[in-house]
């Protein structure tokens, strides 16, 4: 059975098995906090990777310096969401011998940062730091739409050894009071509510998302925890998480069904 766990900002979780999860603070004018999330990852190498960027205040600062060597051991920084940028410039300077990893959009968005020549959505990064770290790239959506209003896609990662998927606004779970208890994916998992402006103009690709999610529950079936940017981690039961996805496109039937019927791009 699934459980929802909400922590502060600020908070380091240890998962185990080399995956550290940072809770940060993110808030929509100014005023209510939808959280973020980064995640510092050891390699069975030693080296350590960190997942999407934060600003670590002093007391996050010191316990990641301790456990990295001053920092020396920090190997790269994949940053896995087109429009999650605020802290990117911070955490280069910050671990300036890191490599830097990031989709099309944050290299036209800070041209004057090192960044490796791949981009996070080219399917780079598979394979590139062993077993360990897996990422999939969903499909049939824009990863960065003409509204840039719309935050739907990022590149997913899931971590082997702790079990534990990291996943910005694709997939959300918020533990939340009104007004935002409202939304779709508040006490459970659900897909973000932009699925609908971001999925590609043809009628194709309500399939080809559809059928990335199901390989993607049933790729990584073993899951037992979705750590989300917005702002909650959700526990799950051996083999809950495909179940937690077919849930999940439940919830988007009707969009699917309605994008099928758009007319065909000339």
């Amino acid at each position: 059975m699934a459980e929802i766990t909400k922590v502060k900002p600020g908070t380091l979780t240890d998962f185990g098995n080399g995956f550290r999860h940072i809770r940060g603070s993110f808030k929509l004018g100014g005023m209510v906090d939808l959280g973020t999330h980064c995640a510092l990852v050891e390699l069975p190498d030693g080296r350590f990777v960190f997942l999407d960027s934060y600003t670590l205040d002093e007391a996050l600062k010191a316990k990641v310096d301790a456990l990295t060597d001053g920092g020396k051991k920090v190997a790269a920084i994949i940053n896995l969401h087109p429009f999650h940028t605020l802290h990117i410039e911070w955490m280069a300077k910050a671990y300036p011998q890191a490599k830097l990893y990031g989709t099309k959009r944050h290299h036209e968005k800070f041209p004057g940062l090192k960044w490796e020549s791949d981009t996070c959505q080219a399917s780079a990064l598979d394979g590139l730091f062993g077993d360990a770290l897996a990422f999939s790239v969903p499909e049939g959506v824009q990863m960065v739409c003409e509204d840039e209003n719309v935050h739907f896609s990022s590149v997913l990662a899931y971590h082997r050894p702790s079990k534990t998927i990291f996943v910005d606004d694709t997939l959300s779970c918020i533990k939340a009071p009104f007004p935002l208890s409202l939304l779709p994916m508040t006490g459970d998992l659900g897909f973000h509510p932009t699925l609908a402006k971001a999925l590609e103009p043809n009628p194709n690709a309500a399939d080809a998302f559809r059928e990335w999610a199901i390989h993607m529950g049933q790729d990584w079936a073993d899951a037992r925890r979705v750590a989300t940017a917005h702002n909650a981690t959700m526990e799950l039961a051996a083999g809950e998480f495909p179940t937690k996805v077919g849930a999940a496109l439940g919830k988007v039937a009707n969009v699917l069904k309605k994008h099928r019927k758009v007319p065909v791009s000339a």
